[in-house]
């Protein structure tokens, strides 16, 4: 069994009247069966309301299952004597980094999570050097939270959870608020924890250009999982996530649509690099002479 594994899951969200009778029952999780190797870095895609968010709630049981089960590194989340030691094996960061800054200075904050747990004030600020170093925020820990970019904050809430020292880290649409060159700064952090420190990583997203350096994509719809395998073999399938209302990244929709028009290039194309080199062949067949390498 992996760090993260679910069995059978399934969460209703129930909706109750004044006298606590049930009006409405939304199923928001459906026999769910996934299990997520440790060290990994795994992308979770679906449209709103697939359950993605959901089940990222499961894991660092903020939720616990209607039916099935949940484990973290062998513990369920539905023990509630287990709730403590999960949260510290599995920290989450949210859309919103102002929602998880609590701290007037950035090294206070970070600080924040461990202090909570009972960490000797030694072994604090080591690790508060460590996680800022780690997510290339140390120059930034006398300043105010305020003054940084959006970017720069969810950096600073992931260096929080670093901090905790967690087996794993689930990121709930980490950059939805975020800016281009915020996004990117975030998805190379992410990146780099999980090479360098060994930490999983379940990366929810909607955005299809920062999942191509993931080492699993999982697709999920209406609470199922529907597809799940590596990033070519996933994008591969243009015309499958897009009935599943999903977009692929552009350079993969641009060459979906040479390969429909009758270019010969492979499927699962990911980067720009990747189109040029499979483009190459063809021009050199097309213009013989006149392409220089």
């Amino acid at each position: 069994m992996g760090i993260i594994k679910a069995s059978r899951l399934v969460f209703d969200y129930i909706k109750r009247d004044e006298d606590e009778n049930i009006q409405e029952v939304d199923r928001a999780i459906d026999h769910l069966d996934v299990d997520i190797e440790k060290g990994s870095f795994v992308a979770i895609l679906g449209h709103n309301g697939s359950g993605k968010s959901t089940f990222a709630k499961q894991i660092n049981g903020i939720l616990t299952p209607t039916e099935g089960t949940v484990w973290v590194s062998d513990r369920s989340t539905a023990e509630e004597e287990a709730v403590w030691e999960i949260r510290k094996k599995a920290g989450m960061v949210f859309q919103n980094p102002d929602n998880q800054i609590i701290g007037n200075v950035v090294e206070e904050d970070v600080g924040f999570g461990p202090e909570n747990i009972g960490v000797p004030t030694e072994e604090i600020w080591r690790r508060v050097d460590e996680s800022l170093k780690a997510v290339g925020m140390t120059a930034y820990r006398y300043k105010s939270p305020n003054k940084l970019s959006g970017g720069q904050k969810q950096r600073v809430a992931i260096a929080g959870v670093m901090a905790m020292r967690p087996e794993c880290i689930i990121l709930d649409e980490p950059t939805a608020m975020l800016d281009p060159n915020g996004r990117k700064e975030v998805i190379r952090t992410i990146g780099e924890l999980n090479r360098k420190e060994g930490i999983t990583v379940l990366l929810i997203t909607h955005y299809m250009e920062e999942v191509i350096w993931a080492d699993r994509v999982i697709v999920m719809d209406d609470g199922k999982l529907v597809m799940d395998g590596a990033p070519k073999e996933i994008f591969s399938q243009v015309d499958q996530l897009k009935q599943y209302r999903l977009d692929v990244p552009q350079v993969t929709e641009l060459a979906h649509g040479l390969r429909q028009a009758g270019v010969e290039i492979p499927k699962g194309i990911l980067s720009r690099k990747e189109l040029l080199q499979a483009l190459l062949p063809v021009f050199e067949e097309r213009f013989p002479g006149q392409i220089t390498r």
